[in-house]
């Protein structure tokens, strides 16, 4: 592991442990608030491609109905990806208007709350606090070559994609970002790009 990835790990366990004690109250109230929204677990899990293009079972607050159709939104990702879509409406689908989203599950969505499980997938080595997005295998079979680099480091909770505008940002411009994150990876970069996440969940930037 380089000098930076262990710079990067000591950083993780250090403030997602502290995180998890201090958001744990927080952290119960939504797990609560979730299951009697809808029927359901409190916690949704996917399997997602983590480091070195490792499968990782990514964790978070359910936001949606369970047994839904996700046609719809891996149909238009695939059509973005694949460059299918005019490039004025390339922007990643804004799943809080999606009718499968629940009412709690739209306010976790617009604050960014239903990703706080995913500091357990930090503490665990599967993610980092900033890093590439984390993809799912279908998206990384339609990836460009080019892009396989963004598998060097651990995906993140947060990342130089989140902070530049989130769904704002077309697909191919935020594969790039995530690019330029491993390019130009520093803990100066690391650290600001955790000091910029703040304002821009408060502020709803681009909140997905």
């Amino acid at each position: 592991m380089s000098a930076i990835l262990k710079q990067y790990r000591i950083l993780d366990v250090l403030l997602s442990s502290i995180m998890l004690v201090l958001l744990s109250p927080l952290m119960l109230l939504i797990a609560l608030a979730v299951r009697l929204s809808s029927p359901g677990p409190a916690l949704f899990r996917q399997m997602r491609v983590g480091f070195q293009g490792r499968p990782f079972e990514l964790l978070k607050f359910r936001t949606m109905k369970e047994n839904n159709d996700d046609s719809v939104h891996r149909l238009y990702v695939t059509n973005l990806l694949m460059g299918l879509e005019p490039e004025g409406n390339n922007r990643i689908y804004k799943l809080e208007r999606d009718p499968r989203v629940t009412s709690v599950g739209r306010i976790l969505r617009r604050l960014s709350l239903d990703e706080l499980p995913q500091l357990i997938n930090v503490l665990c080595a599967d993610m980092s606090l900033v890093g590439p997005r984390p993809a799912l295998s279908w998206e990384v079979e339609l990836f460009d070559p080019i892009y396989a680099a963004r598998f060097l480091v651990r995906p993140g909770m947060t990342g130089l994609w989140q902070v530049s505008g989130r769904n704002r940002v077309s697909v191919t411009r935020g594969l790039d970002l995530d690019l330029e994150f491993v390019r130009r990876q520093s803990l100066r970069l690391y650290l600001k790009i955790l000091l910029k996440t703040i304002p821009t969940i408060v502020m709803g930037n681009g909140a997905r």
